[in-house]
């Protein structure tokens, strides 16, 4: 094995392990966890990098679901937020009062 994919794999596991002990606890700290969580994303892409670097293969996480709205959802959310901008199309006009007759 590559020494750089493998220094990238042991740092792997030593993020996923701390993120198991963060969050897999009686009480969870939020701080913690989110570190921890940071943590295995920066491993994880350091290791896909190593991968690539060695292989020229794709990151091997590309197909794991990603957390958030499903693709349509956002799709429509944004096709709705370019129609609002479409058809505002500035301040809206303040009109003189009557003079009282």
């Amino acid at each position: 094995m590559s020494k750089k994919i493998d220094a990238a794999l042991k740092d792997l596991k030593k993020a996923l392990n701390k993120h198991a002990d963060a969050v897999g606890g009686r009480s969870v700290s939020l701080k913690k966890a989110q570190r921890a969580t940071a943590k295995v994303a920066a491993a994880a892409t350091a290791y896909a990098e190593a991968v690539h670097k060695k292989s020229g293969l794709g990151n091997p996480f590309d197909d794991m679901i990603q957390p958030g709205l499903e693709q349509s959802t956002l799709v429509s959310l944004a096709a709705e937020r370019d129609a609002i901008a479409k058809n505002l199309t500035g301040p809206i006009p303040v009109q003189e009062a009557k003079e009282p007759a």
